[in-house]
C-alpha cells in the first residue's frame, strides 16, 4: 500500500476500507503532508482506514475560508471518483475530518459552513492566531498595526462561527503537555457547549509537532552492540508520543 497523487491530493487507500479520513496538516507544512506527517497516516492506513491527504499553502491567500472550500471541493472529487470508479464500497463510509494546528481550524470552517456530513473530526493541537502570532516575525513586521493584515475569518470571528453553525456532533480534540502554540482550551467550551456527550478532550505527552515524528527504523545486527543499544533507545523514545496519540486516534475512531 503506497501513496498516491490524485487530483490535487495524496491517496493512501487499503484494499477494503473500514472509514474515510480527511487530513489537513499545519502551516507551513501542509504543502506535502504524505511526507511530513507518513508516520502517523501511514498507521490510519495500516489499521483499515482511507487516508486522502490534501495539501495546502497558506501563503497563498489570507483567506482561510477561502482555502477550507478548495480543501474540500478537492476532497469531495477525490472521493466521488474513487465511488464512481468503485474503488469504495457501495455502502457509504463513515467520513472523518483529521487536522493540526491551522488544518484544525480549516476542518472547523468546513463544518461550519458547507452542509457536509461527517461521522466525526479529530483537532489536533487547534491554533487560532492572529496573522503577527502565525507568521513568522510576523509581530516584528507590524502586520496588523501597520498594514491592518488579518486572516478571514479573524480568530474572533472564527470562534463566534464554529459557536453558532458548527454541526459534527462527535468530537476529539487533542492537546499536548509541552505545547505553548495550543489554543483548544478556547475550543473546548465552545464545542461542549453544543455537544456536551460528544466532545471528548484528551491532554497527551508530547508537543506541538509530536504528530510530525517519524518513526525510527534502527536494526540491531547479529551481534547486539552498543550503539544498538543506544540506537533501540533513541527510536523508543522518538515513537512513544506519536505511538500514545495514533492508539489514543485509533481507540476513538473504533468508539472507545
Amino acid at each position: 500500500m503506497d501513496w498516491q497523487a490524485s487530483g490535487n491530493n495524496w491517496l493512501l487507500l487499503p484494499p477494503r476500507p473500514v472509514g474515510l479520513i480527511h487530513f489537513l496538516g499545519g502551516a507551513f507544512v501542509a504543502t506535502a503532508p504524505h511526507v511530513v506527517y507518513r508516520s502517523l497516516l501511514n498507521a490510519l492506513g495500516e489499521a483499515g482506514y482511507g487516508v486522502i491527504a490534501t495539501p495546502f499553502s497558506n501563503l497563498d491567500s489570507l483567506d482561510h475560508q477561502a482555502i477550507a472550500r478548495d480543501v474540500l471541493n478537492r476532497f469531495e472529487t477525490l472521493s466521488d471518483r474513487l465511488q464512481a470508479r468503485r474503488l469504495l464500497p457501495p455502502e457509504p463510509l463513515p467520513i472523518y475530518g483529521l487536522g493540526h494546528s491551522m488544518g484544525c481550524k480549516l476542518h472547523l470552517l468546513i463544518n461550519s459552513v458547507y452542509p457536509v456530513e461527517r461521522a466525526g473530526n479529530i483537532l489536533i493541537s487547534f491554533n487560532n492566531f492572529p496573522i503577527d502570532r502565525s507568521i513568522p516575525f510576523g509581530d516584528r513586521l507590524g502586520l496588523k498595526t501597520t498594514f491592518n493584515l488579518d486572516f478571514t475569518p479573524n480568530p474572533a470571528d472564527t470562534l463566534g462561527l464554529i459557536a453558532k453553525q458548527y454541526r459534527t456532533e462527535r468530537n476529539f480534540l487533542i492537546k499536548f503537555r509541552r505545547d505553548d502554540i495550543d489554543q483548544t482550551y478556547d475550543l473546548a467550551p465552545i464545542l461542549r457547549d453544543r455537544y456536551s456527550t460528544t466532545t471528548h478532550f484528551q491532554i497527551l505527552p508530547g508537543t506541538h509537532l509530536t504528530p510530525l515524528n517519524q518513526r525510527l527504523n534502527w536494526q540491531a545486527g547479529k551481534n547486539f552492540t552498543p550503539l544498538d543499544a543506544v540506537g533501540q533507545w533513541f527510536k523508543q523514545e522518538f515513537s512513544k508520543d506519536l505511538d500514545r496519540l495514533q492508539g489514543e486516534i485509533l481507540k476513538w475512531l473504533a468508539g472507545g
